[in-house]
């Protein structure tokens, strides 16, 4: 079984370390800025969940598949606890794993996603991006052109191009598999977490302006995690750690006990 790939700041402290997952079509370059600032306080280890970034392909996706990824990783590490951060499908991969592992978690930190399912909602970016010709574009330029046809929000566009880059063939490519992320989107966004109670502790931050966290959903959170503090970050959507850096970064350091 392969390896996760990752980058990891301040590995040479000795604390428990703190695994942080990205969302759908992201990567672990997204939360550069948060590993090098948190990396001075504990290892933290910022990882390509699979399909994604530089980690391996597959043609399976489950909320299963991508626990059992983190439990490999923290067995090849040598690690029996950790902390655990996911943002969006990474947070429904850390919600699954702390149900499936729950000795393995230390802490358990869920941004902007609960445990139920979601009706599919990335039809147009995956259409924007099955769009692109690669045989055609000579470019980045091009390809944000192409994505703009289909994707109004100028950030929604540079989000995606962060994972362009230059394949052996010297054409530009896509890093994360797209034709799996496709064919099983189903699968991990439109499914809930699997039943199951992580009674540890558990901390949900929730974008002020983001509709990903109702008020409603707040009994299904308290079912499955009772321990779950939920707090809202204000003059944040649902890129929390990119809106308000300050304020996520300070909630996750109290959380962990930091500050």
């Amino acid at each position: 079984m392969e390896v996760l790939n990752s980058k990891i700041f301040g590995e040479h402290l000795s604390s428990t370390p703190l695994l942080v997952f990205h969302g759908l079509f992201g990567m672990l370059d997204n939360w550069g800025s948060f590993g090098k600032e948190l990396g001075g306080l504990l290892p933290v280890h910022l990882i390509d969940l699979r399909n994604h970034g530089r980690s391996f392909h597959s043609e399976s996706m489950s909320h299963d598949d991508l626990a059992d990824d983190i439990a490999h990783y923290m067995s090849h590490y040598g690690f029996e606890k950790a902390h655990v951060l996911g943002h969006s499908l990474g947070g429904k991969a850390v919600m699954q794993f702390a149900i499936k592992y729950p000795e393995k978690v230390e802490k358990l930190i869920v941004v902007d996603i609960s445990p139920k399912a979601y009706p599919p909602h990335h039809q147009g970016i995956i259409k924007a991006l099955e769009t692109v010709d690669f045989d055609t574009v000579k470019s980045r330029g091009e390809v944000e052109e192409v994505l703009s046809q289909y994707i109004p929000e100028k950030s929604t566009i540079q989000f995606l191009a962060k994972n362009l880059y230059w394949d052996d063939n010297k054409k530009l490519n896509w890093r994360f598999n797209l034709k799996t992320l496709s064919e099983k989107y189903n699968e991990f966004v439109s499914n809930a977490i699997k039943y199951g109670v992580f009674e540890g502790e558990t901390l949900f931050i929730s974008g002020e302006k983001s509709n990903y966290i109702l008020p409603q959903d707040v009994l299904g959170i308290k079912q499955q995690f009772p321990k779950a503090k939920i707090v809202i970050v204000k003059n944040a959507a649902h890129w929390v750690q990119a809106d308000n850096p300050v304020d996520f970064s300070r909630i996750v350091k109290e959380f962990l006990g930091l500050d």
